[in-house]
């Protein structure tokens, strides 16, 4: 795998950092696909995206191998994603304080060379503080870009009480498995601190 280019289809500020943080060398090429899915099914929607993800981008860059990835927040049988709007994210965070609720994360990775492809997901509980109204108004408009409208991985939240399941799935990227799947494409991510 020396002289293939890794690709991450994703533009996505914690990929990206934990991506760097597990020791691979990488080019940022975001897809630019449409994520609207008629699809309910939460690990369907994941797998589905991210593959259509990572296709998009392995179709632009030949000799690589592409790592997509695609992420949902699932309230109740509901799926949460990304808030449109500072009311839209006061809704969300509303309906997560105090809740359970279940985080997937689909992978794609695309050998462009091999043809060799995997597709897989993760889930992963997470459960929520009771905030009280000043500290949830607090975070209103604050992770506009990320499902669920909030950052476990923004200590300054202190949102999340408990997580049940591998913490990088609700991230963005499931450490346990993608270790695992890339190990199959001969890259060895570096093991975590």
């Amino acid at each position: 795998m020396k002289n293939k280019k890794i690709v991450l289809a994703s533009a996505s500020p914690r990929r990206i950092s934990l991506l760097k943080e597990w020791g691979l060398d990488f080019e940022v090429v975001p897809s630019g696909v449409d994520e609207h899915t008629e699809l309910v099914r939460p690990s369907y929607i994941v797998k589905t995206l991210s593959f259509k993800k990572g296709s998009d981008v392995a179709s632009k860059k030949a000799g690589s191998l592409i790592l997509a990835a695609d992420t949902i927040v699932v309230l109740n049988g509901k799926i949460v994603g990304k808030p449109e709007n500072e009311k839209e994210s006061e809704i969300i965070l509303r309906e997560l304080n105090g809740s359970f609720h279940k985080v997937y994360t689909g992978v794609t990775i695309i050998d462009n060379v091999s043809g060799k492809q995997s597709i897989f997901y993760d889930c992963a509980g997470v459960k929520m503080r009771k905030l009280p109204e000043k500290e949830l108004r607090q975070l209103f408009g604050k992770h506009m870009d990320k499902a669920g409208a909030y950052a476990i991985q923004d200590a300054d939240d202190g949102f999340v009480e408990k997580i049940f399941g591998d913490y990088y799935t609700v991230v963005g990227l499931p450490y346990i498995k993608l270790f695992k799947e890339l190990l199959k494409f001969d890259i060895r991510l570096k093991r975590r601190k």
